[in-house]
């Protein structure tokens, strides 16, 4: 039994990246469906469809590589809550992840949205996880 699904959805994320595999396949929820969304929005994964193939579903994410070296778009994809301590902050302490150029996805009362949306939208919210 897998008892943080999110912690699982950026380990499998990351596995598949560091190996350079071109697709990953996990199983789906709402909530790591909105972050599939956020990755794509923000030019971290190239594309992403979800299956409907049993009960739960999956996700098939296609991962964004520079096209010359072959670095993954993804460099760092780190847990910032966890199951054992959760960090909530407020609109105006949103963090900003590395100066700027990276992005904290935050579970809000609005939904699932990136921390810079957060502080437009003036709310709080959970800290999933920090991308860059």
């Amino acid at each position: 039994m897998n008892t943080d699904p999110i912690a699982d959805y950026l380990t499998r994320i990351r596995n598949a990246s560091a190996a350079k595999l071109k697709t990953v396949e996990i199983p789906a929820s709402n909530i790591k469906k909105a972050m599939t969304q956020i990755l794509f929005d923000q030019g971290y994964i190239t594309d992403y469809k979800f299956l409907e193939d049993n009960k739960q579903g999956s996700i098939k994410i296609a991962l964004k590589y520079n096209p010359s070296t072959r670095v993954p778009a993804i460099t760092k994809l780190e847990r910032a809550s966890r199951p054992g301590l959760r960090k909530f902050n407020g609109a105006g302490n949103m963090p900003r992840v590395l100066n700027g150029l990276g992005i904290a996805i935050v579970s809000t009362n609005k939904g699932v949205i990136t921390g810079k949306q957060a502080k437009r939208e003036n709310v709080g919210g959970e800290i999933l996880c920090h991308v860059y």
